[in-house]
Parts: C-alpha cells; sequence; structure tokens
C-alpha cells in the first residue's frame, strides 16, 4: 500500500473513531421518535462540524457527525472515462442492495458516489471498531475492484480488436 492511501486511510480511521461517540437522544420535534439528527437537520446545536478529508479532488471522504448518528460519504477515485462509468456501474449494484449492507444508504449524498449512515443503534449492536474497519475495508477495496474490473475491460477490448482486424488480413 503506498503511503499516501496509508496515511490517507488513517486519517479517515481517526476521523471516525473521533466522530463515532454517539449516544441515544430523542427528538426533540416528535416525541417518542429517535431520528439521526444528521439526515433531520431540525437542531443545529445537535450537529458537529462537517469533515472532508481529501487525497485529491477525486477521492474525498466526508463525515457529518450529530449527537445521534454519522454520516459517511465517498467519492471513488476515478482517472478516466471508463473509471467513471466502472464506479458508476459499481455503485448502482451496491446501492440497489443496501438492505444488505446494515449501514449503507440508497442514495447518496450529492458530489459523492456512496454513503453510508451509521446510529447509536448500530454501536450498541456492532463494535465500533468493527464498524470502522469495514468502512476503511470497503473503500479499500472498491479501488482494488474498480482496478481489476478496468484491467479485464481492457484485456477484453484487446481480443475484440485482434478479432475483428485479423478478418481484415
Amino acid at each position: 500500500m503506498a503511503n499516501t492511501l496509508r496515511s490517507y486511510l488513517n486519517c479517515v480511521r481517526s476521523s471516525l473513531e473521533a466522530a463515532m461517540c454517539l449516544q441515544n437522544f430523542a427528538s426533540q420535534q416528535v416525541e417518542r421518535h429517535n431520528k439521526p439528527e444528521v439526515e433531520w437537520r431540525k437542531n443545529k446545536e445537535l450537529l458537529m462540524n462537517k469533515i472532508l478529508i481529501s487525497r485529491n479532488e477525486n477521492e474525498q471522504v466526508l463525515i457529518e457527525s450529530s449527537i445521534n448518528s454519522v454520516r459517511i460519504s465517498i467519492k471513488i477515485k476515478q482517472a478516466d472515462d471508463i473509471e467513471a462509468i466502472l464506479v458508476k456501474k459499481f455503485t448502482r449494484f451496491l446501492t440497489q442492495r443496501a438492505e444488505n449492507f446494515f449501514i449503507m444508504r440508497r442514495k447518496a449524498v450529492e458530489g459523492f458516489h456512496i454513503s453510508f449512515l451509521i446510529t447509536n443503534f448500530h454501536t450498541e449492536a456492532f463494535l465500533k471498531h468493527k464498524l470502522i474497519d469495514f468502512v476503511i475495508n470497503f473503500m479499500q477495496d472498491v479501488d482494488k475492484e474498480v482496478s481489476e474490473i478496468k484491467i479485464s475491460v481492457n484485456a477484453r477490448a484487446r481480443i475484440v480488436a485482434r478479432e475483428y482486424l485479423s478478418q481484415f488480413q
């Protein structure tokens, strides 16, 4: 793993550890409801400052936290048009199966590809460090998957081009 990627992921990990100090907090607007304040945004005093961690302009993580929830939005690296298409298809595939990932949102925050919502109920049901490990591993695996799919697409295109051009010889 490159040093820049390692330092980027370490920064994301430490920021998530600091942001995930969540507690059960009932809604101040609606009685007997516990809504994620980071989504609802009705009480400004319950929201923390947003944290934007950037490796470059195409690879970013936005961490928005509140008293009872954290929203993590990830912008996946796209070096060229092929990667942009692959990321769009891959994220669409994942968001259609968001119910299988307990913390994934169906719709990402504007300007990002994938978003996760972690509430205080998630931190009570799962271990906090395991949730953070999942997000970090997810970020690493998505980059690997997109790179592998791109290599596969290029190999297939090379074979198709060779077969097509062999007809003219």
